[in-house]
């Protein structure tokens, strides 16, 4: 199993990072999915994946290599949430829609608590992921 390594001066996050998954809420996969097609040539770098819908909208409009999961509701958020805590996973960016109610709101819950508690690099809004990933592009 692979460990995770503390951040020190000899590696630095654009080292440590590989992996990355993609996960959006219904109302901001439109948006996700637009900001894969902007950052395409820096995300096919990463080895990726993605809940159900989200990955295969990836996949097909954006012309990316990502592993799809299961759909969130179904099983995708505890999936991620397992990977982080196993160690293979480096980053997650999860488009969250604030303004809607989820029936599957504890996964949710769930899954950020864990991407907090292993410290993964996390975005929750398209703001967040593209200065996360201006910062790669500037220490590459």
């Amino acid at each position: 199993m692979k460990q995770r390594k503390p951040m020190n001066a000899s590696n630095s996050p654009a080292e440590s990072l590989r992996s990355i998954a993609l996960v959006a809420h219904d109302q901001k996969k439109d948006a996700l999915v637009k900001w894969a097609h902007s950052h395409r040539s820096v995300l096919a770098e990463f080895d990726l994946y993605g809940t159900g819908t989200t990955g295969g909208r990836i996949a097909r409009e954006v012309g990316l290599d990502i592993t799809c999961l299961k759909s969130g509701p179904l099983g995708g958020d505890a999936q991620i949430g397992a990977m982080i805590a196993e160690g293979r996973l480096d980053a997650l960016l999860f488009f969250i829609d604030p303004l809607s109610a989820l029936p599957h709101d504890v996964d949710v819950k769930s899954l950020l608590r864990i991407a907090t508690l292993y410290d993964t690099v996390l975005a929750i809004n398209e703001a967040t992921a593209s200065r996360i990933f201006a910062q790669l592009h500037n220490e590459t």
